[in-house]
């Protein structure tokens, strides 16, 4: 099945490349200007700051398939993360370059009574328009910092974002085409593509239960404007609240199945220890996996960085971001001392329980010195973080409680 899939969207990209409508299949290389070298807080850390169309200077990981991480001082700026400085993760090489939109066509197949061809008019209008703030966050946002080190793309933590998506209820959809009660799993595919056909096609599946809650989007709109071309357009899956290798971009297939789908990027890829949390020991081999779901509890300080200094006796305020995977943040707490105490802080604007939560805390430092700063937050039904960094074989869901050292001056 999935090599077929794969070989069927190979085919309807070359149709649309001979018709003009998409440029830069095959895996070539988008063109983006050199802008700094940057330094990530870590070994092999070092990076350049480039910018790809569309995007404002962005840390380069990868160009083909793009990589591109958010620089954290943008989260200092506001709740929803600007579209040109939202992070890209590509798989497949072989990328999408331009998509007319009135050839476009997302087909919806499978065990349904009337599979159906949507054009972006049709989700537009035929369906009821939602709008959701949600956290798209990379499975792998801050690998670069594991102890012991893991395989795979070496990121700070930039890997997520924070926008206002706008779209249809990906159960609306399937109700139109009218499900057969054998439905057990969805699969999704995009538009990229890999360029040798012995790669296995990025494809992801989700629970027919999971779907019919209601809050799954399929997303043509992100902050108020079509999505960018590097962040799925013209339709992108939404998954509120789970790992964005769920976010399916450039969706063009919908199918729904009868059995458990089998493929590469659910096993044995993105998959995670059964131990509580998804950690085990450094350096040791998880005994069974499951695969990835959703967020853990973060927090972190925005308004300064490692290495800033402040003057004695001067007040200030600190500010940062807390989300976690939809139960919603309760509260938030700030140490000015490595941990020994702890104060609230004062939680902003609600957006969803989806989204990032502001918060802040009025601060005056008291004596000079190296001062160390940490950050935990507790969400509605009580998970927080971990002091410790905690580890497993793929450096996925770090969530500890950050530090950002400080000099007082």
């Amino acid at each position: 099945m999935q090599r077929n899939s794969h070989s069927s969207r190979r085919d309807f990209i070359r149709r649309l490349a001979g018709a003009g409508l998409i440029a830069g299949t095959g895996g070539q290389l988008l063109r983006a200007a050199e802008v700094a070298d940057v330094t990530l807080p870590f070994a092999n850390g070092g990076r350049k700051l480039v910018q790809f169309p569309g995007k404002r200077p962005l840390i380069l990981l990868t160009s083909r398939p793009p990589q591109l991480e958010t620089p954290f001082g943008i989260f200092n700026d506001g709740l929803l993360t600007p579209n040109d400085a939202f992070y890209v993760r590509y798989h497949l090489a072989a990328i999408p370059l331009s998509i007319d939109p009135d050839q476009f066509r997302l087909e919806i197949k499978g065990v349904v009574k009337t599979p159906l061809s949507l054009s972006l008019q049709d989700l537009k209008t035929q369906f009821e328009q939602i709008e959701t703030v949600a956290v798209a966050q990379c499975s792998g946002n801050s690998r670069g910092f594991s102890n012991p080190r893991v395989a795979g793309g070496q990121l700070g933590n930039g890997a997520m974002g924070n926008a206002r998506w706008k779209g249809v209820r990906l159960k609306d959809v399937l109700e139109k085409a009218g499900l057969s009660a054998k439905a057990k799993q969805v699969s999704f595919d995009g538009l990229d593509t890999a360029v040798i056909d012995k790669t296995p096609d990025f494809v992801k599946p989700l629970d027919i239960e999971q779907i019919m809650a209601g809050e799954i989007m399929i997303a043509h709109t992100m902050n108020g404007e079509d999505l960018p071309m590097l962040n799925g357009f013209p339709l992108r899956l939404v998954v509120p609240g789970y790992y964005a290798t769920y976010w399916v971009k450039h969706l063009h297939e919908v199918t729904v199945l009868e059995d458990e789908f089998e493929g590469f990027w659910m096993n044995p890829a993105y998959r995670i220890p059964t131990t509580g949390g998804g950690f085990i020991e450094p350096g040791t081999k998880p005994e069974a996996t499951v695969p990835i779901n959703s967020l853990n509890v973060r927090s972190f300080i925005t308004s300064h960085a490692d290495h800033d200094t402040l003057p004695v006796g001067k007040p200030t305020t600190i500010r940062g971001i807390a989300f976690d995977g939809g139960e919603g943040i309760k509260e938030v707490e700030f140490s000015a001392d490595g941990g020994n105490s702890w104060r609230s802080a004062k939680l902003g604007e609600d957006l969803g329980r989806f989204s990032f939560r502001e918060w802040t805390i009025p601060f005056t430092p008291s004596k000079k010195g190296t001062a160390h700063w940490k950050v935990r937050a507790f969400n509605r039904i009580g998970a927080s973080q971990p002091m410790e960094p905690l580890w497993n074989p793929s450096g996925y869901m770090r969530n500890v409680v950050e530090t950002v050292e400080v000099e007082i001056a």
